[in-house]
């Protein structure tokens, strides 16, 4: 089939699967003719991207190998969304993924773009031992203080977890109070796969709150600043003052300045 035109050719891996398509890229590079390298030079590009994805993806596990590694079996990774936000919850997630877990582009869900984040979400959720979502309103962050305030939220999540973990592993924070073990881990969302996981799926419950919010208030614009302090935001919240989900401790620091 590889003797044919480069058009047929191009078709017939088409309907190769992927393993097939990459046996025939020494073939390919080998052609005497430019148009058929150039297809073994875009599948050999392509397995060195997904090469370089299942070594990162495989880094990220090295934490979570150690501690199965000292007999913990149940490892919830755990992340946070909005400690900054002048308006909206704070939402924490807990995930339990399965050992041989893998799925292309799980990352810090900062580093992703919302289409990104919203594809990673439902895979992490279908593919996971376990996942809890916890979730604590503006008028708690502000009666408690926005850190006991994601505490809270991680204890929420942890409740709903579904399955008991035997071990914590957090980004950056240690949960008081609790007996189980945990890890803190600085950017915990780069490092650690469960961890990035749970970011992407606190990142997403908290901008769809956030978007529903902007239906209700959208002299705000909820859909593109999430809560945040956005020049446009602040200029809002001293035209119109503050909607029930805004954060006052945090609106009186911004009217100070």
């Amino acid at each position: 089939m590889l003797n044919g035109k480069i058009e047929d050719i191009k078709h017939y891996i088409e309907r190769l699967n992927t393993k097939e398509q990459y046996r025939l890229i020494p073939e390919l590079l080998s052609d005497d003719r430019a148009g058929v390298r150039r297809i073994g030079e875009m599948l050999q590009s392509r397995l060195k991207k997904e090469a370089a994805e299942l070594e990162r993806i495989n880094r990220m596990r090295e934490i979570e190998k150690g501690l199965k590694k000292k007999g913990y079996r149940l490892v919830a990774g755990i992340d946070e969304a909005g400690r900054g936000p002048l308006a909206g919850p704070v939402v924490a997630a807990a995930v339990i993924l399965p050992e041989d877990f893998f799925l292309a582009g799980v990352d810090d869900s900062k580093k992703l773009p919302p289409r990104t984040r919203e594809a990673l979400y439902q895979s992490i959720i279908d593919g996971s031992v376990a996942y809890g979502v916890g979730m604590v309103d503006s008028c708690e962050i502000d009666r408690v203080n926005i850190l006991q305030a994601t505490y809270r939220a991680v204890g929420i999540a942890l409740e709903n977890l579904g399955q008991k973990p035997d071990c914590l592993l957090l980004d950056a924070i240690t949960l008081p109070g609790c007996s189980l073990y945990q890890q803190s881990v600085v950017k915990g969302d780069q490092k650690c796969l469960s961890v990035a996981a749970a970011s992407i799926i606190a990142k997403v419950t908290r901008d769809r709150f956030m978007e529903g919010l902007h239906r209700r208030y959208p002299m705000y614009n909820f859909l593109h600043n999430k809560g945040y302090g956005t020049r446009e935001h602040v200029e809002a919240i001293l035209k119109y003052g503050p909607c029930p989900y805004h954060r006052r401790t945090f609106i009186q620091n911004i009217r100070r300045r």
